[in-house]
């Protein structure tokens, strides 16, 4: 008898009907640490032969994890982990996919039913807990609501605007018995995305872009998620537009392209920044308009006009003023656009285009200062050579958060999509080992490089072993400049170099490699710095390399909160006091 026909014929206990749910929308990687009351779901893993199951460290590495598989296979990344401190070890997790829009399915166990509320041991309110920090959350009160439940759980979890979906389980839910049936459709009249963007409002965008003199596309994360990276190419390239994108939509646009204008914002880059302050048409896919990209509002654009695609209708018009917004996929919308072009109504004057693409040459002429030059290895050269070494491989690069994060956006030149992994939204110290670790998982076949501060890596270091149990040979590349770099920046610029608490220290890594049974790597001196990266990608396992680099270099160019986007930093000797 198949497990098909045993399903529909034998009675079935909650975990096990878990487990055939998963089945049915195609899991087949999940990553989790058990507790007592998910030991029925554990029980029925042991001889489960259809589900890999990564046993982390640290639940909220197991979150992380996840969505770094989401961010490189496009599918929702699942979590498994049990009640109380396991559920609220995820909460970070859960943010930053939230910020960043990626799916996750986040299953947490809950004491029994009948314990809710009475404080019994290990129970924690993960519902109110999640309920600003996630899609949609459900708690589980009847067996027979389970595999509706996950169902919509999942449908949820990619569809519209991504996001993750917490699903809370009680202890019982899982042991009581009852027929099993998945349903085959969905039925949430209250969620309805809409993927098809109005097609008036497509057409009067359309000519809004052919008619403006110097225009501006600003490509999101939200065009990674629609699979919208080729159209939007097109559409730049058919009307001669420049692009410039957040830092989730790297690699959405060809660093390499002459119309590339690469990041814009706190530390975008200058051209990219002076391009959207002087534009008179701005076009942008799929992003959110946080402040690290617009500065001061009241200034950002402020003599453009705005057209806005986005699949959330919430997104549009909340922190920037929008002229023509366009609610659907971003794919969707783009096509109906080179439609219409295709048409042969509408033109653009070329001249025009020229003389604006020109314009911004010449700001590229004007470029950001190292700070300090002092014959000690430089951060950014550590990463310019990492990314020499790694250009022809197809890599993924994977950062945690601060200076080093920006500087990979500076200067390593990706030209697709999902090769890139970092924390964008939330911000999360401790996200790119984990991530880097679920984008490996994901895809066996690509290098995998995290490039950590040494603030950031010890967040999360306990995922060495992991790393050394599932055979995940993710290549670590710690800057080390003694500090919290990036706070440690504002901190000389703008509290008038007190360093309060930014001094950090690190343990020896080439012996924390050693105990882990992992290859460590010591790098001082620049002439180094390729050997160490050829001796650690030709290495079959996961390596740790520590680049001792300048402690006191800055980020730049540099925007300060508050200032507008042409306010623009580019070395240590212009002013940068607070207002």
């Amino acid at each position: 008898m198949t497990a098909e026909q045993i399903c529909k014929t034998e009675k079935m206990n909650g975990a096990r009907m878990f487990l055939e749910c998963l089945r049915k929308e195609g899991v087949d990687k999940i990553f989790g640490y058990p507790g007592g009351v998910i030991l029925h779901i554990y029980d029925e893993l042991y001889n489960c032969d259809f589900i890999k199951h990564y046993l982390v460290r640290h639940e909220q590495a197991a979150v992380h994890a996840a969505e770094g598989y989401a961010r490189v296979s496009g599918k929702p990344g699942v979590v498994l982990v049990t009640s109380g401190p396991g559920a609220c070890n995820t909460i970070t997790g859960i943010a930053n996919a939230y910020y960043d829009s990626y799916p996750l399915v986040v299953f947490t166990g809950q004491v029994d039913s009948k314990l809710i509320g009475n404080d019994a041991f290990q129970e924690s309110d993960i519902v109110g807990i999640t309920r600003t920090c996630c899609k949609h959350n459900y708690l589980v009160k009847n067996i027979s609501d389970l595999p509706r439940v996950i169902k919509e759980s999942f449908h949820i979890a990619k569809t519209g605007r991504p996001g993750p979906v917490v699903v809370s389980l009680p202890k019982d839910i899982l042991t009581c018995k009852t027929d099993f049936e998945y349903p085959d459709k969905i039925n949430l009249p209250g969620y309805n995305p809409t993927y098809e963007g109005h097609p008036i409002q497509c057409r009067r965008a359309l000519k809004k872009l052919c008619e403006a003199q110097r225009p501006v596309i600003i490509s999101g994360g939200g065009v990674i998620h629609s699979d919208a990276w080729k159209e939007l190419r097109e559409l730049a390239r058919r009307l001669n537009i420049p692009v410039a994108t957040t830092l989730m939509g790297i690699g959405t646009f060809p660093q390499d392209d002459k119309l590339s204008l690469g990041m814009l914002g706190m530390h975008g880059n200058y051209w990219a920044n002076l391009a959207v302050s002087n534009c008179d048409v701005l076009f942008a896919v799929g992003t959110r308009f946080n402040d690290r990209i617009t500065g001061c509002l009241k200034r950002f654009c402020k003599d453009a006009e705005v057209i806005h695609v986005d699949i959330d209708p919430c997104s549009i018009s909340k922190n920037v003023h929008v002229d023509i917004p366009i609610v659907g996929d971003a794919k969707n919308v783009i096509n109906v656009m080179l439609n219409e072009y295709n048409t042969g109504k509408y033109l653009y004057n070329e001249e025009l285009r020229k003389l604006w693409c020109s314009q911004i040459d010449s700001w590229k002429e004007k470029r950001a200062i190292r700070a300090v030059e002092n014959g000690i290895m430089s951060p950014q050269t550590v990463i310019e050579h990492i990314y020499q070494k790694t250009k022809d491989k197809n890599a993924i690069i994977a950062t945690e958060v601060g200076q080093h994060q920006m500087w990979t956006a500076q200067l390593y030149k990706f030209n697709q999509p999902r090769q890139l992994i970092t924390s964008g939204g939330l911000g999360t110290m401790g996200f790119g080992f984990p991530a880097a670790m679920g984008a490996q998982i994901a895809d066996r076949s690509r290098l995998v490089f995290n490039i950590a501060g040494d603030g950031s890596i010890q967040m999360n270091i306990q995922e060495l072993m992991t790393c050394v149990d599932y055979k995940i040979p993710i290549k670590i590349a710690v800057i080390n400049n003694g500090y919290l770099g990036m706070v440690r920046q504002w901190q000389e610029k703008l509290f008038d170099k007190h360093y309060s608490q930014t001094n950090i220290t690190s343990p020896d890594y080439v012996k924390l490699a050693d105990a882990y049974g992992i290859l460590g790597i010591r790098v001082t001196k620049e002439e180094d710095i390729d050997t160490a990266l050829d001796k650690a990608i030709a290495f079959d396992g996961p390596v740790i390399i520590d680049f001792v680099v300048e402690p006191f270099e800055m980020v730049y160019p540099w925007v300060l909160a508050g200032k507008p986007l042409n306010e623009v930093i580019l070395s240590n000797n212009e002013a940068g006091a607070g207002d």
